[in-house]
């Protein structure tokens, strides 16, 4: 016990100091998960519709940070910090071991300074699509109702 009070003590003095959730800020380009909104991995990044379906919500994104995984393809870079600079958005390119090039791997963030505990952070839950309305089928014959007592006292009619 007093060896790691004495370890503790002498690297708080080198001004090292633990760091909480390390695997959480490794998964989320170093930030944590209580603070983002809107997540997209590696492989997102490929598909062309859900690269627009994140550029088209960028409104929604003012306020926050945005966080890119530097392995990023450069069109689809250059495209966030151009509407970035157009809306006003901070971000960060991140150029450290949380930024991976495995497909589950984290690529882009958009992230709140202070927590916000969404439960649903991917973006194809943050922006599902809608499902297409199918219409009821309507009954087309329209069946006399028949009121309780007439229905007791007269039988099935």
């Amino acid at each position: 016990m007093s060896e790691d009070l004495n370890t503790r003590v002498a690297n708080a003095a080198q001004g090292i100091s633990p760091q909480t959730l390390p695997d959480e800020h490794r998964r989320f380009l170093g930030s944590l998960r209580e603070r983002v909104l809107v997540r997209m991995t590696n492989a997102e990044t490929q598909d062309i519709s859900l690269m627009e379906l994140f550029l088209s919500h960028f409104k929604d994104y003012i306020g926050y940070e945005i966080l890119l995984n530097i392995n990023l393809k450069d069109e689809f870079l250059s495209k966030i910090e151009t509407n970035c600079s157009k809306y006003k958005i901070t971000f960060t390119l991140i150029n450290n071991e949380t930024a991976q090039t495995n497909p589950d791997d984290t690529a882009v963030l958009v992230v709140a300074k202070t927590a916000i505990n969404k439960m649903r952070i991917e973006i194809k839950q943050v922006y599902a699509p809608e499902m297409e309305k199918v219409a009821l089928p309507q009954n087309k014959t329209k069946q006399k109702k028949i009121g309780f007592w007439r229905y007791f006292f007269n039988g099935d009619k």
